[in-house]
């Protein structure tokens, strides 16, 4: 589990929630129809927005983003380097029976044995960079809108209770109280928008830049193997993706 995001989240709500508590009115914020206004107007419109199919795809690549963990690029490197050490000594046909836990290192290494040209598993790559382009992308917007849509419900239910308070006959002894009541749904909305929404759309276009990375060191890889360079030659160039922390933690 990826537990630093869900640390961030659970934090930011224990503090906010902390500062209501020590405020001088916490009970003014537990506004029961002000949180159904946001959850259910924010529903709506990304109901309205996407189909059920990229909906309940998004809820899925959310739910990774705190189960998944994180791979280092530097694994895959170390993966590739296993490759070409294993193409040295036993042959390039070896690679037809290498199994990893990563379906599309295993394709790449298919494709080697298969002795195809850069070309070809350039387009292989490709083509699983774009299906996981669309799908990452489409997870991301959904959590982007979802994150432009609290606050805007939030605003709007606080508007709604403005104008009630407004229209009260009670007139100016009834606008105080209004106000507070109409006030938390902006609350909610703009909490939801930061604590949650904003944080997973984040998330997720962080495992996607990693996933991109990965999938550049396995094509790159795969090139060097073809060209018969030594396990030790491709980990140094290999090395190139990595940042300098990760490089002095590869030795």
């Amino acid at each position: 589990m990826d537990t630093a995001t869900l640390s961030g989240i659970l934090a930011g709500f224990v503090m906010a929630l902390g500062a209501v508590l020590l405020g001088p009115a916490p009970a003014a914020l537990a506004h029961l129809p002000s949180l159904m206004f946001v959850l259910g107007g924010t529903c709506a419109a990304i109901l309205l927005t996407f189909p059920a199919t990229d909906l309940r795809q998004a809820v899925s690549a959310g739910i990774r983003a705190f189960a998944a963990k994180d791979i280092p690029a530097g694994d895959t490197v170390a993966a590739m380097v296993h490759l070409a050490e294993v193409s040295r000594k036993e042959g390039i046909m070896a690679l037809e029976e290498i199994h990893t836990p990563n379906p599309i290192l295993s394709k790449a290494a298919r494709l080697v044995a298969g002795n195809a040209d850069p070309g070809r598993i350039r387009d292989a790559l490709d083509t699983e960079l774009l299906a996981l382009q669309r799908r990452h992308g489409i997870a991301i917007a959904v959590f982007s809108r979802l994150a432009a849509c609290a606050p805007a419900m939030g605003l709007l239910g606080t508007l709604t209770g403005l104008v009630q308070t407004l229209a009260d006959p009670k007139g100016a002894e009834a606008f105080g109280p209004g106000i507070a009541v109409a006030l938390p749904a902006t609350v909610y909305g703009c909490l939801l928008s930061a604590l949650v929404f904003l944080p997973v759309a984040g998330k997720l276009t962080f495992r996607r830049m990693q996933a991109e990375l990965r999938l550049n060191i396995i094509f790159e890889g795969t090139r060097y193997i073809l060209e018969n360079n030594n396990p030790g030659l491709i980990h140094e160039r290999l090395s190139s993706f990595l940042s300098l922390k990760e490089r002095s933690s590869a030795h």
